[in-house]
């Protein structure tokens, strides 16, 4: 990939950079020479795919169905990728509800190969969710080659505010990002929780996580983050503790990290 995107600060300065010239950027993205031909391609061939083994046989439809779930790096995984797409969603034995990483089972759901008697191949609307899951999550890769942090940041503003509004349990939210590498990074980071909590049982992490949830965001719920407010706030928290842990990692001194904490811990980030 060519495309380099312009994002000349790191932390939570260059997210409001980024945040500024997103929509500039994003056509950038989309008007280069790969992301236009992979979409031609996609849309002038996906109709023909009726069958989990026809898009696996075709590496280039395979690269937009797998990108636009944030799962290039199975490219090449062509008899998992195809389990996973004709087991379905609908059965519980079926592979996608046992993994728990959880974009096999969007990927099976969208594709509809192993639920329905006509795959979602078929709905001319089809190619336009693919295609733009897939610029979406190609732009992030971008920019995450650059910085991690703010492809994180991204990737935030699309999946949780979606969690928020699902119908589940705050518990089934809770589970839901403790089972996502990324999100999950982003609260921990955020909460200034330790990885090692991750060695915790599963229900003393749940309350380890909702408790600090509770005591530095101000509420325990997810659904909170319907709110543009408290996703900007979140966004804030983690990208400020994560600049002063990077910086405190390449320094060795911990007294940046010190006094972040207590700028963090007071009204300035709190209440903005």
């Amino acid at each position: 990939m060519s495309f380099t995107p312009a994002i000349p600060l790191s932390g939570y300065a260059g997210w409001a950079f980024l945040k500024r010239t997103l929509p500039t950027q994003q056509a950038a993205f989309a008007a280069t020479t790969e992301i236009k031909n992979d979409e031609a391609y996609f849309r002038a061939n996906i109709g023909k795919v009726s069958t989990a083994d026809e898009l696996v046989a075709d590496r280039r439809l395979l690269k937009v169905a797998l990108g636009a779930y944030g799962l290039s790096d199975d490219i090449n995984n062509k008899f998992f990728i195809k389990k996973v797409l004709q087991d379905g969603t609908l059965s519980s034995s079926a592979l996608a509800n046992k993994l728990s990483d959880k974009q096999y089972l969007k990927l099976s759901a969208a594709f509809g190969f192993g639920d329905f008697s006509v795959p979602s191949t078929k709905i001319s609307t089809f190619p336009d969710k693919i295609i733009e899951a897939y610029k979406a999550r190609g732009f992030e890769v971008a920019v995450g080659n650059q910085d991690s942090d703010l492809r994180l940041s991204l990737n935030l503003q699309r999946e949780l505010p979606a969690l928020a509004a699902k119908s589940s349990s705050e518990t089934t939210k809770w589970l839901t990002i403790l089972g996502n590498t990324a999100l999950r990074t982003v609260f921990e980071t955020a909460l200034g929780l330790p990885k090692s909590i991750g060695t915790l049982d599963l229900d003393q992490q749940l309350n380890a996580f909702q408790e600090k949830a509770a005591t530095q965001l101000g509420s325990s719920s997810i659904s909170q983050f319907s709110d543009p407010a408290a996703l900007d706030k979140l966004t804030k928290r983690y990208l400020l503790r994560a600049e002063v842990a990077n910086l405190s990692a390449s320094t060795g001194n911990n007294s940046a990290l010190q006094l972040m904490q207590q700028i963090v811990s007071n009204g300035w980030v709190r209440n903005r």
